[in-house]
């Protein structure tokens, strides 16, 4: 409405404004908070409307006073309905500023100050002593492990406040302060964000909390976990396990079960292999159900003092197996040997380290690295053919400096596998190492060598081999270790690659071990290459001498003059044998330089593909 303006006898004096409210929807008049005559401000809530069982404030527009108000409380109004009208004017103490509800948002109300008591039940703050406890131990706490992993700010969590489900035997507040989270903090957060975009740096975080219920698995962190790996697998996110803890629970009692076996747990976790990187940390004593997502995870990062087994002290007991104590069970020395370990690490901030530079290798390619001396290469392989070397300088020389992870090294000692960069882009690596069994592939290497492969396949990753091998180990002993069916599963794994892969030879090349460290044949792989040291045969030089020509070597008398004729065929078979031999027949595609070879491996890899996974790539547990 607009002012009206009058003067009397010169003196011009402005009337007051005359506004209307009216109802913007269909209503019942719940309640007047104003009557005819009342000064209001502006904001002040008039009249209060209800629709639909939910009521609507109406507020005045500006400062001045009620003049009339047209219905009763309880009465119903129609939209545009006029409720009241209002005389606008100055009103001291207004401003027209918004109204005093909307200007303390930032105050604290009864409703959030009760979620906020709440959630600080579940912070490490609420419980020092057992905090205190767990460093006392030399251990973190499940939230500092997930404040280190996750970048700065970036981990939303899912779950926090769930409990136990032990209501029947429990009291509501000790739920709540006793088993925060259910023992198990879960979310999602970012890792390795200063060098990756968000979408390739969000990841799923699972951590049992050892301080609650010894980190047992509970029927709801169990739902809580079954919740975090339907959204890894929908947004293909990376998951990250913290995986202590002693296994199932048996006191949870809120719900009507026997033994607890419908579980969807294991099923969901086994499900993401192949589909996204999966990391398993170790700390403490790690048994039983918690044990057993760890072996579903593609790589497994554990501390030096970790116990890792599928049944505690108290199964062992249970099954008339012994008493033990749990630093008896699984103890991470034996656990690397045998290969339940890739990384052995010191303590939790390692381990957290190396899981955020294995994610790493699988989120992409680095723009900035620092290439080695190409010249050290030359130098890597002896003169002497009989001499052994440690043919992981030849993995170093290769890869961009400070980039190589080693992978599984306490097991399979006659192959090395392991991550690298070359200029930025992630590759896995695999050589023969001539210090174990003179570089021959037995059935733990085999076995390593063939798992590495289908990671690396899984998850797109091109393969380097770097090959040293005078073939499969063989002899009655080694037959005794199925050697038949292990070292097959690297010819099995190599026909399923999508991968590029490309070869070296760095210095033997003999027999099957060769091939399968070829992808299966010398013209598998995308490029095969020998460096002038390369040596090649059908089996090792010595024995294809004394079985090609035991009947020249058997005519002669032991001693010097049958060892010179030996020593006169071998050197033949090298001769002709000889990297140049073999590339001009074409059986291999170059020697090169050895300052050559990361040159060689670039151009590669900026030419080759990975192609489609058909089917679901799957990483053997083994």
């Amino acid at each position: 409405m607009s002012c009206r303006r009058f003067c009397i006898r010169g003196r011009c004096l402005t009337m007051p404004r005359m506004t209307e409210l009216r109802s913007p929807l269909q209503a019942q008049v719940v309640q007047w908070l104003v009557a005819p005559g009342a000064t209001v401000r502006t904001g002040d809530v008039l009249v209060i409307l209800e629709a639909m069982k939910m009521e609507h404030e109406l507020r005045s527009p500006g400062a001045g006073r009620v003049r009339e108000r047209f219905f009763e409380e309880g009465e119903t109004v129609g939209e545009r309905d006029l409720l009241a009208t209002l005389e606008l004017a100055a009103v001291e103490g207004d401003n027209g500023s918004k109204p005093a509800a909307q200007v303390a948002a930032s105050a604290i109300r009864p409703d959030l100050q009760r979620v906020l008591d709440r959630h600080a039940l579940t912070q490490d703050a609420a419980r020092p002593q057992a905090i205190a406890r767990r460093h006392a131990l030399g251990l973190r706490s499940a939230r500092e492990n997930i404040a280190d992993l996750c970048d700065a700010g970036s981990f939303s969590e899912y779950g926090t406040l769930a409990v136990a489900a032990q209501r029947s035997r429990r009291s509501e507040d000790d739920l709540q302060r006793n088993t925060p989270a259910d023992g198990m903090v879960t979310g999602v957060g970012s890792i390795n964000g200063e060098l990756f975009p968000p979408e390739r740096s969000r990841a799923v975080v699972l951590a049992y909390d050892a301080t609650v219920l010894a980190g047992t698995q509970g029927f709801r962190n169990h739902q809580k976990t079954d919740r975090m790996l339907g959204v890894a697998l929908k947004n293909r996110l990376p998951v990250v396990l913290f995986a202590e803890g002693g296994g199932g629970r048996p006191g949870d009692t809120d719900m009507p079960i026997v033994a607890g076996l419908h579980v969807p747990t294991f099923a969901s976790f086994a499900r993401l292999n192949g589909q996204v990187p999966v990391i398993g940390i170790a700390a403490g004593r790690c048994f039983a159900g918690n044990a057993a997502l760890l072996g579903c995870c593609d790589v497994i990062i554990a501390t030096r003092d970790s116990n890792i087994g599928m049944g505690g002290p108290a199964m062992v007991e249970g099954g008339g197996l012994g008493v033990f104590q749990p630093e008896q069970i699984g103890p991470a020395g034996v656990q690397h040997g045998n290969g339940v370990i890739d990384v052995l690490v010191q303590d939790e901030a390692e381990a957290v380290a190396a899981a955020r530079r294995y994610l790493a290798f699988f989120q992409g390619e680095v723009p900035f690295f620092e290439p080695p001396d190409p010249l050290a290469l030359r130098n890597v392989v002896p003169e002497n053919r009989l001499r052994v070397y440690d043919s992981r300088a030849a993995l170093e020389g290769i890869v961009d400096a400070g980039s190589l992870l080693h992978l599984r090294s306490g097991f399979g000692l006659g192959i090395h596998t392991a991550l690298g960069r070359i200029e930025g882009r992630p590759v896995g690596l695999l050589a023969n190492n001539p210090l174990h069994l003179g570089g021959a592939i037995d059935a733990d290497a085999a076995d390593k060598a063939a798992r590495f492969m289908q990671l690396c396949n899984a998850h797109g990753l091109p393969i380097v081999s770097l090959v040293d091998t005078p073939g499969f180990m063989v002899g009655p002993a080694i037959e005794e270790q199925a050697q038949v069916r292990h070292v097959s599963r690297m010819f099995i794994a190599a026909a399923h690659l999508r991968v590029p892969f490309f070869s070296v030879v760095l210095r033997k090349g003999y027999g099957l071990g060769a091939m399968a460290m070829a992808a299966g044949g010398f013209h598998e792989p995308d490029a095969m290459v020998a460096w002038p040291s390369g040596e090649f045969g059908g089996m090792g030089l010595e024995g294809a001498v004394r079985l090609g020509y035991r009947r020249e070597l058997e005519a002669l008398p032991e001693g010097p003059q049958r060892e010179a004729l030996f020593e006169q065929l071998v050197a033949k078979q090298y001769a002709a044998g000889q990297a140049t031999n073999m590339a001009a027949t074409l059986e291999i595609d170059a020697v090169i330089d050895p300052a050559e070879t990361r040159d060689w491996l670039v151009r590669g890899l900026s030419a080759a593909r990975v192609a489609p996974a058909v089917g679901a790539p799957a990483i053997d547990a083994w």
